[in-house]
């Protein structure tokens, strides 16, 4: 079982990938998979604080749903599940209706998961420099 550490230290790696990739036009499928990947994992971390059984699922929108829909921005949930999805097969590459998501996009999902991995970290008074080990 991994303890609400593990979880939010995984969640803070894959922010730490798209600090590293953010900038790269060719690779903002790859962000929007890792901010899924970031606030799929700060979910879980919330659901192991409250001592939930910790679903074998991706879903971020059935996962808030399980804890009271603490994300008001279903429609932002909705769309990196999508992204996720499509990410995880070659040749989808995590389309938007339009497309590839553009680096603006990329940035907004950044936010976006950066946002929840920050707001989970305080509900939980966890400092997320003390998160990363050596």
């Amino acid at each position: 079982m991994n303890s609400v550490r593990d979880w939010l230290e995984s969640a803070y790696y894959d922010l730490l990938v798209i600090e590293n990739i953010i900038e790269n036009p060719h690779l903002t499928h790859m962000v929007a998979f890792h901010a899924q990947q970031s606030v799929e994992k700060s979910l879980k971390a919330l659901m192991e604080h409250k001592q939930m059984e910790i679903p074998k699922v991706h879903t971020l929108v059935r996962l808030n749903h399980m804890l009271d829909n603490i994300i008001r921005d279903i429609e932002t949930l909705k769309i990196l599940d999508s992204l996720y999805i499509d990410a995880r097969y070659p040749g989808e590459l995590g389309l938007l209706p339009y497309g590839k998501p553009t680096l603006e996009d990329a940035k907004a999902f950044y936010e976006f998961a950066q946002s929840i991995f920050d707001m989970i970290c305080e509900l939980l008074q966890i400092d997320k420099n003390g998160l990363l080990k050596g």
